[in-house]
């Protein structure tokens, strides 16, 4: 009669000892930013780059992510009229394969990424622009809180109209 009882209280006092831990609410991950803010930032950045009108011009991309180091950059992508011409790497001055950049070889996929991230509703977006031209100059993407390594970041520097 005596062992069914201090089982059960062994049981109590070892289930108290987990019971903070249970108790505990759901992590809660803020936002960066809402996504009503980023459409409006990416609308607005979106119809500036636009009216630039710029149809040649090159910028070095580099990406942060869980991928080979060929995938990472920094390259300079050269684009004219639309289509990424050439893309090559800054540390060694010779082409890369354009396939893996092809997500990122224009401005206007730059901004659909973005688009395709609050489309998505990625836990945490942030973005900025240019303040002359309007293109993304920093995209941050954390698609899952809860998930490693499928985060994105990308830089853009040094852009240059091309005559």
């Amino acid at each position: 009669m005596r062992l069914p009882i201090a089982i059960g209280a062994g049981l109590l006092i070892s289930f108290g000892w987990y019971l903070p831990l249970i108790a505990q609410p759901p992590i809660q991950v803020a936002k960066v930013q809402s996504s009503n803010s980023n459409i409006k930032k990416l609308s607005i950045n979106k119809k500036l780059w636009n009216r630039q009108n710029v149809s040649k011009y090159s910028y070095q991309l580099t990406r942060s992510c869980f991928c080979t180091p060929e995938a990472r950059g920094p390259v300079i992508i050269e684009v004219n009229n639309g289509v990424a011409t050439s893309v090559i790497s800054v540390e060694t001055g010779n082409p890369v394969d354009p396939e893996l950049f092809k997500q990122y070889d224009t401005i206007p996929k730059l901004f659909s990424v973005v688009k395709d991230a609050i489309a998505r509703k990625a836990d945490s977006l942030t973005v900025k622009y240019n303040p002359k031209l309007g293109y993304p100059t920093q995209i941050n993407i954390d698609y899952s809180a809860q998930m490693a390594d499928e985060e994105l970041y990308v830089t853009v520097e040094n852009f240059k109209v091309l005559q």
